[in-house]
């Protein structure tokens, strides 16, 4: 767990009245979201029922924090505070009465459904449970606990400590106090919340597709490498990475994982179909980084060996036809979904945009990049694209042209 650049100040408002927070799953996503409650002032349950794992990550927390001790980050004063609220566990049943409680297990629904029913059991009415699912949806969670007003997500992004964003999201049942109620206590804890319905994906990982999914079939098409496309992506959009090592560097079949998710849940919807490319690689046991190859080969400390950009290439490709032309075609997906996602109803302009600059890393938000590029030339785009590849895919949102988004 990374926690190097996280934020270390313990000068939260008091947060003992709203009660202790219950954490379920003591993973690298659980063990980060204890440590960021017990840095607010909460004294935290961190519940994991595999013997030993809750206490192994309080030990965990405990080395991180160190980290930021020696990096005078930190003093051992408060070091040792934040550590001393955390208090391992093995049932939901050790838990005291929480004010909210955060489930943080693996993305299985069963499992998932069956630790709520059981703390909906144990846990008073008023307090708020929420899950930190990437995409799974929140009403299909609560489908077993008698108050399903009270659930909703809480989506923390990796590592917790550091990154500042938190999606969260309300199903169709989830009772608008609770999620202000969860806004506010986000705010308290310091971090960015935006607000989301539960759409397949939310909004990160439901926007972020088109950024992975073209270049795929850029590249699957023979139009250009890797390289180059991830060159084009960044030297000249502006992106941290390129999709491709982007890829790598979650892992091919994290990503596939997510993706095949987002498709599964909008009916096999063409416009989130995983390439036959991305398949490729997780058969194959081409799972990036992790594995020493992905979309690009690694040496032992993690660098990129076979990385050779055609830079004459992507120069000619970008600001040519859109169909070949590695960023127009990306940022016309990227605006094209985001605004889609907005015209639904589903987030709000200022939401989306924050997302996905925070989540991501996007040097700007799609909505903001569409005003710039012009919604009718995004339009004129995404038309052309679903010209040269008709199917689906690339079906342009009637918001593009309807004045919506002016």
């Amino acid at each position: 767990m990374d926690t190097d650049t996280t934020e270390a100040s313990t000068d939260h408002p008091d947060q003992s009245a709203f009660g202790p927070v219950g954490v379920i799953g003591a993973g690298a996503m659980g063990a980060g979201i204890a440590q960021v409650a017990a840095t607010a002032g909460h004294a935290v349950t961190l519940v994991d029922s595999m013997p030993g794992a809750a206490a192994a990550a309080v030990d965990r927390i405990g080395v991180a924090l160190r980290r930021l001790v020696d990096k005078g980050r930190l003093s051992d004063d408060d070091a040792s505070a934040v550590l001393a609220r955390i208090t391992p566990a093995a049932s939901v049943e050790e838990l005291p009465e929480c004010g909210l409680v955060i489930e943080a297990v693996p993305e299985d629904l069963d499992l998932k459904r069956r630790i709520f029913a059981d703390l909906a059991d144990v846990q008073p009415s008023t307090t708020v449970l929420a899950t930190n699912t990437s995409s799974i949806d929140i009403d299909d969670i609560a489908a077993e606990v008698a108050d399903p007003e009270r659930v909703l997500g809480l989506h923390f992004f990796n590592p917790p400590p550091v990154m500042r964003l938190v999606e969260v999201v309300h199903g169709e049942r989830t009772a608008r106090a609770f999620v202000e109620h969860a806004v506010a206590l986000m705010d308290a804890w310091g971090k960015t919340p935006v607000r989301c319905s539960s759409t397949p994906g939310f909004i990160v990982n439901r926007v972020a597709r088109p950024f992975y999914g073209e270049a795929q079939r850029i590249v699957e098409s023979g139009v250009a490498d890797a390289a180059t496309v991830d060159w084009a992506l960044r030297e000249r959009g502006g992106f941290p990475m390129g999709p491709l090592e982007l890829t790598d560097f979650i892992g091919q079949d994290v990503n596939l994982a997510v993706g095949t998710s987002v498709w599964e849940q909008t009916a096999r919807d063409e416009r989130y179909a995983p390439t036959a490319y991305q398949q490729g690689l997780v058969e194959a046991g081409r799972l990036g980084r992790k594995t020493g190859s992905g979309v690009y080969a690694y040496a032992a400390d993690g660098s990129i060996t076979d990385a050779e950009p055609d830079v004459e290439l992507a120069e000619r490709l970008v600001g040519g036809p859109v169909a070949t032309d590695p960023l127009a075609r990306t940022l016309a997906m990227l605006v094209n979904e985001a605004v889609d996602l907005v015209a639904r109803g589903e987030a709000s302009v200022d939401d989306v945009d924050t997302a996905m600059q925070l989540g991501t890393r996007y040097p700007k938000g799609p909505i903001a990049w569409g005003r710039e590029i012009g919604f009718d030339v995004v339009a004129r785009q995404i038309t052309e694209l679903d010209q040269a590849f008709p199917g689906g895919r690339y079906r342009p949102s009637p918001a593009l042209t309807d004045g919506s988004m002016t």
